[in-house]
């Protein structure tokens, strides 16, 4: 993979991770490396996903991996926000 492909996969992954994080209501708690990388996981996931269903149509591939983002912002923003015991 060449220093291009690379850029154009973080720049799609940070893409996808925005819009995942526009599609959860309300604050998430993660930063822009967190965004970055649930960006990528939803743009791999959705692209596995949208294979498996045998969809090719770039605009529900794409609505496939902003989903699949949406849901790990959505899991990764509970997790963050669980009371944590901590002892004293």
């Amino acid at each position: 993979m060449d220093g291009q492909n690379i850029l154009t996969t973080l720049i799609v992954g940070l893409v996808i991770g925005l819009l995942g994080r526009l599609v959860v209501p309300g604050r998430q708690p993660i930063g822009c490396l967190f965004t970055v990388a649930v960006g990528l996981v939803g743009s791999v996931g959705g692209l596995a996903v949208a294979r498996a269903a045998g969809i090719d149509s770039g605009l529900l591939v794409l609505g496939c991996q902003v989903g699949i983002a949406a849901v790990c912002v959505a899991v990764i923003a509970a997790a963050s926000r669980r009371p944590r015991n901590r002892l004293r």
